[in-house]
């Protein structure tokens, strides 16, 4: 696939693997709208990028993203990237940070989902892309909140694949392993083969060009997570303990 030329709506768009992955789809060739709650930070990456226009919103706020979603149309490739992080356990339990993490990492989507999949449908061509996370795969300690959303969101993209079979949209999930970002910051444990946001940026373009459902990087370690799901869950959390 192609990505020149194809108008793509980048939703978490301005700062780590979002902005990344902008700069990366713009040097494709492609068109780009911008969102994020932020629209100062959108406005710097659009000048930056050229053919680049904002439309800035919070995906926990249902009345903004129906707006959104109209301003957008029917965009070529629609790109969930949004994300929220704290590392909180059951033990020292942060209802805030807890719903927070569920309402931007996955509610989000289904709201932008809900706004814009009419208008891709009517269309009947476009592509999908939810980004998820190797913490998606299996129940990882102090990822109460994060590692749940991300599971949901990966198991959105199969159900969004089942049901637009047929229609002319594809669906894609791309889940990667440690990106250095500010949430990433928050961490106090060792994270194997952290990547920086532009070699990420590169990966999920990759993936979003080769046409597959699902893609998980950096490998080795992404293979531990892929063929951990064969693992009693006892062992996997032994693992991870």
């Amino acid at each position: 696939m192609s990505l020149s030329g194809e108008r793509i709506w980048i939703i978490g768009a301005s700062s780590g693997l979002g902005a990344a992955l902008a700069r990366a789809l713009s040097a494709e060739g492609a068109s780009l709208l911008l969102s994020a709650r932020s629209e100062e930070p959108l406005q710097e990456l659009a000048g930056e990028l050229g053919e680049a226009r904002v439309i800035p919103f919070d995906v926990t706020d249902a009345a903004a993203t129906a707006k959104a979603a109209e301003a957008a149309g029917a965009p070529d490739v629609l790109v969930y990237c949004a994300g929220f992080y704290e590392p909180v356990e059951a033990t020292d339990w942060q209802s805030e940070a807890v719903v927070k993490m569920a309402d931007t990492n996955f509610t989000g989507a289904l709201r932008v989902l809900g706004a814009a999949l009419p208008a891709m449908l009517a269309r009947g061509s476009g592509q999908i892309t939810l980004i998820g996370s190797l913490s998606g795969f299996r129940g990882l300690p102090g990822a109460v909140g994060y590692g749940a959303s991300k599971a949901g969101l990966m198991h959105l993209a199969e159900n969004l694949r089942a049901d637009l079979k047929g229609t002319g949209l594809t669906v894609q999930r791309v889940n990667p392993g440690f990106i250095a970002t500010r949430l990433t910051e928050k961490n106090e444990f060792d994270m194997p083969q952290i990547m920086s946001p532009e070699a990420a940026a590169e990966r999920v373009v990759a993936a979003m060009k080769s046409g597959r459902f699902s893609t998980s990087f950096p490998a080795p370690f992404a293979w531990l997570f892929t063929a951990g799901r064969a693992l009693p869950l006892g062992l996997w959390q032994r693992i991870f303990g």
